[in-house]
């Protein structure tokens, strides 16, 4: 029998004082799947994340990555973490090599020197999400987009089983986001990767939809998850209704109309250009 990549088994999770931000999720994703979770701010994505990268616990019910709990599967090298972009750790005075390294290297005493098969693996890596010309640089130099390709690397260089990506797109421009679609598709090709992608950004999604094999929607629990093609408008007004309504307070959302609406009223020419 072949064990899941990732298994949620009627997960939940409580902050500290009652802050309800997981209920009840099940979900199973294959050997190899790339899945996109998608849902509004403060909805429980990066929650999520964190426990399945053994950063988080004491939740009830159960997660685990290929049989074993988040921390054993982190400590075996099992699954690779991409956080949210961090320009705190831009201003860090390394290379992008050394900010890569750092993965690999983060269990070796200070004073001795970065074996060679390590510097080869990151080299790898670095070659394989397409920063190898830059890997030199400053990583306070790098624009977004280059940044992200280091931190992937980075988390490339355990060689890992599953790859968890929060937020991989803060920052990051439209070109920048049709590269990385790109990288997704090489990485899940190549590597027969299993890619956790978790964002609030549509455009993300859209952009990457072409490679995800099903699309979750989660706020608080999971609304919906099926393949692409699957999530409608009326799931996402669901999920997405919790972001208006804190702007415009309580609001009930009727995608029908909104789409009636987009295409009875066009964007007039030139806008978005």
């Amino acid at each position: 029998m072949t064990l899941d990549a990732i298994h949620l088994d009627h997960l939940s999770f409580s902050y500290p004082g009652g802050q309800s931000v997981l209920e009840n999720l099940t979900l199973r994703v294959a050997p190899g799947e790339l899945v996109a979770i998608i849902g509004p701010n403060g909805g429980g994505k990066s929650t999520l994340i964190k426990i399945l990268v053994g950063l988080l616990h004491g939740y009830s019910g159960a997660a685990t990555i290929f049989g074993r709990t988040p921390r054993e599967a982190q400590r075996a090298g099992l699954i690779g973490y991409v956080p949210q972009r961090s320009d705190a750790e831009r201003a860090f005075p390394v290379s992008a090599r050394q900010a890569v390294l750092m993965s690999p290297c983060r269990n070796l005493p200070g004073w001795s020197a970065t074996p060679r098969k390590l510097k080869d693996r990151a080299q790898r890596s670095l070659e394989l999400v397409g920063a190898a010309e830059y890997a030199d640089e400053p990583v306070g130099s790098l624009s977004g987009g280059q940044w992200q390709r280091v931190m992937i690397a980075r988390a490339l260089t355990i060689e890992p089983k599953v790859l968890a990506l929060d937020e991989p797109l803060v920052g990051v421009d439209a070109a920048g986001q049709r590269l990385f679609a790109s990288l997704l598709r090489t990485l899940h090709r190549d590597l027969g990767l299993t890619i956790l992608l978790v964002t609030h950004d549509l455009r993300t999604v859209a952009g990457a939809s072409a490679e995800c094999d099903r699309i979750a929607c989660l706020r608080r629990t999971l609304h919906f998850h099926a393949a692409p093609k699957g999530v409608t408008p009326q799931v996402l007004a669901e999920v997405f209704q919790h972001d208006l309504a804190d702007i415009f307070g309580d609001v009930h959302i009727d995608a029908h109309r909104a789409v009636e609406c987009a295409h009875d009223h066009p964007a007039p020419k030139g806008a978005g250009e």
